[in-house]
């Protein structure tokens, strides 16, 4: 593993939030207030996801004694469980626009494709 494959999860986590600060900008043509903050909810939401994943994996990968696979599964289904809540929170009592939510939370993966077509080409 080369120095800049280790600086992968740096480089997509540092692109999430120019991902997000570039659709909450471009939320801000609908000048409506739910649109942006479901664009701005769901991106903090999945960004907040990735991190704690990234954080899980590390620890089961660096100390595979320490952290059991059967811990990373019970924290991945917590996980779930608190960004299902969350999403449903928002829907249910916030005030936010649906379809932004749904664009909110593909940041990352707008991130993951460009950060796969940058060192692509």
């Amino acid at each position: 593993m080369t120095s800049r494959d280790d600086q992968l999860l740096k480089e997509v986590g540092r692109l999430n939030w120019y991902v997000l600060l570039f659709m909450a900008l471009a939320s801000l043509y609908w000048q409506s207030v739910p649109v942006t903050l479901g664009v701005i909810a769901g991106g903090l939401l999945v960004i907040l996801n990735f991190a704690w994943m990234g954080r899980s994996l590390l620890k089961v990968i660096s100390s595979p004694q320490v952290y059991s696979p059967r811990g990373f599964k019970r924290n991945y289904f917590f996980r779930l469980l608190v960004v299902g809540g969350a999403i449903f929170l928002l829907l249910i009592r916030g005030e936010v626009h649906p379809l932004a939510l749904v664009v909110g939370l593909s940041v990352v993966v707008v991130s993951l494709l460009l950060t796969t077509l940058k060192r692509l080409y």
